[in-house]
């Protein structure tokens, strides 16, 4: 990944996680085939564990950053 994660940055994933953890104050496992890969989405939060917060068009998930590449402008 040449550009680092920020609030407020595009993102596009890049790999599919085994699961989606939501990003709801409690948070719950969903089966990845909610998203593809190439989905787009805006970071809207850092969260502890090195967690990014990203919402997509269906919801807000938490995802680490090996899933993810900034979306060049």
């Amino acid at each position: 990944m040449s550009q680092e994660l920020n609030i407020g940055a595009t993102v596009r994933l890049i790999l599919l996680p085994a699961y989606l953890k939501t990003a709801d104050p409690m948070p719950m496992l969903r089966p990845s085939s909610l998203l593809e890969v190439g989905a787009e989405g805006i970071i809207t939060d850092r969260r502890p564990g090195n967690y990014w917060a990203v919402k997509f068009d269906r919801s807000s998930f938490l995802l680490e950053a090996r899933y993810l590449a900034v979306v060049s402008s």
